[in-house]
């Protein structure tokens, strides 16, 4: 993840991306440096319109705190059945992952 960061930080700046600059900033930011990455990453990226992959990219969703939940009765029939809440909830947090995975995707 940081050559990605690397790369947002080197275009936000106007700087061209290339691998020197790359290797640089993660020098700097005391990360060890695979130049095989660095060139995978400045390849991926040629021809690529940095600002509009950004404002494309699907945000990924932040998940709201839970709200709290009214305790049952003990003893209810409601304690034994999953609650179509909690569905959603899984569901959601599947779409969140591919979602993420996409995003990671986009970058090489």
């Amino acid at each position: 993840m940081e050559y990605v960061y690397s790369a947002l930080l080197l275009h936000s700046a106007g700087k061209d991306v290339t691998e020197d600059s790359v290797t640089k900033v993660l020098k700097a930011a005391g990360v060890g440096v695979d130049s095989a990455r660095v060139k995978a990453l400045t390849s991926s990226l040629e021809g690529v319109n940095i600002d509009e992959a950004v404002a494309t990219a699907v945000a990924v969703p932040t998940a709201a705190a839970p709200a709290a939940a009214a305790v049952p009765a003990k003893g209810g029939a409601d304690e034994d059945k999953p609650k179509e809440e909690d569905k959603e909830e899984e569901e959601d947090k599947v779409s969140e992952e591919d979602a993420a995975a996409g995003l990671s995707a986009l970058f090489g």
